[in-house]
């Protein structure tokens, strides 16, 4: 089942998610819609944040769907190491319409557990990383925005916030 996506500003976006405790048939329907929901999108990665359910879980699949074996499912995800440095435009399916360049680990490792329970640990480097780093944020309450500074960071609120005001957020 495609799930409605949260737009910034939403609560459950801007909170911490709770770890998981035991994967439920309940958690594999959510995982499966999870990767339903972000192939429609289309994205490149869906925290379970981003479709309101506050648990740390998220899928990512930096192929868009055009090869299987890149979806990755992550529970209770933590991550293990970082290293370097990349710029790059980010966008966010909770921010549509909008992206920066911005500053992110070049190489990411994150590990946590897949969705039959084994422990895995994946290393990321260039747009793996990104995507990694990403959703971690959506974990932990960050979105994208948050993360800019200045100008660039304003510009954007300040336009949801209108958008907002006038019903088309």
């Amino acid at each position: 089942m495609i799930r409605p996506v949260l737009r910034y500003g939403e609560q459950v976006l801007h909170q911490a998610a709770a770890p998981i405790t035991e994967i439920t048939p309940d958690i594999q329907q959510l995982i499966d819609d999870m990767v339903q929901t972000m192939y429609a999108a289309p994205g490149i990665g869906l925290a379970a944040t981003q479709v309101g359910v506050p648990l740390r879980i998220f899928v990512a699949d930096v192929s868009g769907g055009h090869n299987p074996g890149d979806l990755v499912t992550f529970i209770n995800p933590e991550v293990v190491e970082v290293d370097g440095t990349q710029y790059e435009d980010e966008g966010c399916l909770s921010v549509p319409g909008f992206n920066a360049t911005m500053a992110r680990p070049a190489r990411a490792v994150v590990k946590g557990l897949a969705r039959n329970g084994r422990e895995q640990v994946i290393e990321g480097t260039g747009l793996l990383a990104r995507c990694l780093q990403h959703e971690m944020d959506h974990l932990d309450g960050t979105l994208f925005v948050d993360r800019l500074r200045g100008l660039q960071k304003d510009l954007i609120v300040r336009r949801i916030r209108k958008l907002s005001r006038s019903g088309k957020w």
